[in-house]
């Protein structure tokens, strides 16, 4: 009996987190809809006024670009209309780049795309990459990179949200293994700086909680709310209906799964597991496991020319030395069940836990997505360098090579998408991330600000953030 009462427990919280993500889903898409509707109507109706327009120049141009790297379910610039990831962040900066990378690809084939997105050209995922992960070798193509000048003496900052910084990390990595095919002279030092919003180091007991196995990480239980995003994500790229998809796009092309290619007889497949992305394992949840994400940390170091830093979100506290909710009406509703269940979320019992030391209650702080432990620094399977910091002015100068990290109370989605939600911490976060990468991060001498030209640069802040 009492097995019963729980499995129709977990049938109802399964039935309540797939309707409260799909309305959110649809809110977002809706929102998008209505933003361009609107501004199709003003162009449409507004008076033709015949104005002289002046030529500008943007000083910023001799900017190194500040690039926004989104997290799942994501989407960059030119994607859901008018809608912004970032929630118009990218507008504090006359030189940022928000590209649009695959929303549920692994970590490995976001970083291939993020290279071509930068450079130009097809992006190339890697010959043996391929055939392990069942997709084509070559994909999209970008006629012009969006900073084809980019190499060790144009290095870019790069600013990560959720698994978005491990993109980064996994980009910077493959930059000092040479491993892009035609471009023998990267380096790690392509990278000047960077900077994680909530990152995703260390991986997130949620991936359990929404279906991956504890046992491997890699795998999914036959019923969970990651099924049915399966389920969607195949039957959305199958009917690969243009107009949808240059809308929205969870980025598996290279994977084929369109009618066109496949017919009937690869749907049925891809719906059985058999064929896809989520048969191979080559997509972002596997990624986002302990397991996985110690297998990618494994191969990622902690470059002493970079320049790192860490915020971490937090949305809960404790009472009676119990993790709990710090808030109702703070925290999202799409996260607030997540938020709570990661709080009590305990490994099970007869499964091996993923390192040696794992305890539980390292794990309970969260913001409804990742664990706040996972988002400071990368830490698994070793520590990397880092420093522990409550104001900005504590990690005055700034040294490369050390991961400095503060922690915010905020669920994951505070400071993306709706900018009223966050308020004037909005504002306060993005405009140190931005004031540092320009005035305080820098391998030789500080950049001039736009609006500096006149001023005498002061070479003697070498080295500081």
């Amino acid at each position: 009996m009492i097995r019963l009462w729980i499995s129709v427990l977990r049938l109802a919280e399964l039935i309540l987190s797939s309707w409260v993500h799909l309305i959110y889903g649809f809110y977002i898409f809706s929102t998008a809809v209505a933003y361009d509707l609107s501004q199709a109507l003003y162009v449409y109706f507004k008076p033709n006024m015949n104005l002289e327009v002046k030529e500008v120049v943007k000083s910023g141009d001799d900017l190194p670009p500040i690039v926004l790297v989104h997290g799942i379910f994501g989407f960059g610039q030119g994607r859901l209309g008018g809608l912004s990831y970032f929630a118009g962040a990218e507008k504090k900066d006359e030189r940022v780049l928000v590209p649009d990378l695959g929303s549920l690809t692994s970590i490995y084939d976001r970083a291939r795309e993020l290279f071509y997105y930068l450079k130009g050209g097809q992006v190339d995922y890697g010959e043996e990459h391929s055939k392990a992960g069942g997709h084509s070798q070559f994909g999209r193509i970008y006629e012009q990179g969006n900073y084809p000048e980019w190499d060790e003496d144009h290095p870019i900052h790069f600013v990560g949200h959720s698994a978005g910084a491990q993109v980064v990390r996994v980009l910077q990595q493959m930059l000092h293994d040479k491993a892009f095919k035609g471009y023998e002279n990267t380096s790690a030092n392509w990278v000047l700086s960077i900077t994680s919003l909530s990152g995703a180091f260390n991986g997130t007991t949620r991936a359990y909680l929404d279906g991956m196995q504890p046992e491997d990480g890699r795998t999914m239980k036959p019923i969970c709310l990651l099924q049915l995003c399966r389920l969607g994500v195949i039957i959305y790229d199958w009917f690969d209906i243009p107009w949808l998809k240059s809308y929205y796009n969870f980025g598996f092309d290279h994977f084929n799964m369109s009618w066109r290619k496949m017919g009937i007889g690869g749907l049925v497949d891809c719906l059985l597991g058999n064929i896809g992305p989520f048969a191979s394992g080559d997509w972002i949840l596997p990624d986002l496991t302990i397991q996985g994400s110690i297998r990618l940390n494994y191969h990622l170091q902690t470059f002493s020319n970079t320049y790192y830093f860490s915020y971490a979100t937090k949305r809960t506290t404790k009472i009676l030395r119990i993790t709990v909710p710090s808030s109702i009406l703070g925290i999202h509703p799409m996260l607030f069940i997540r938020v709570l269940q990661m709080s009590q979320w305990r490994y099970p019992q007869d499964v091996a836990t993923p390192y040696k030391g794992y305890r539980d209650e390292d794990w309970w702080d969260n913001d409804g997505a990742l664990n706040t432990i996972s988002m400071t620094y990368p830490r698994l399977p070793i520590e990397h360098p880092n420093r522990f910091i409550e104001n900005d002015s504590e990690c005055q100068p700034l040294q490369p090579g050390i991961w400095y990290y503060k922690i915010i109370n905020g669920d994951h989605i505070l400071f993306i998408v709706n900018r009223e939600r966050a308020g004037v911490q909005f504002d306060l976060i993005y405009d140190s991330i931005f004031e540092r990468c320009r005035k305080h991060v820098f391998r030789e001498a500080p950049q001039m600000l736009p609006n500096e030209s006149h001023r005498q640069p002061e070479l003697h802040f070498t080295r500081e953030w």
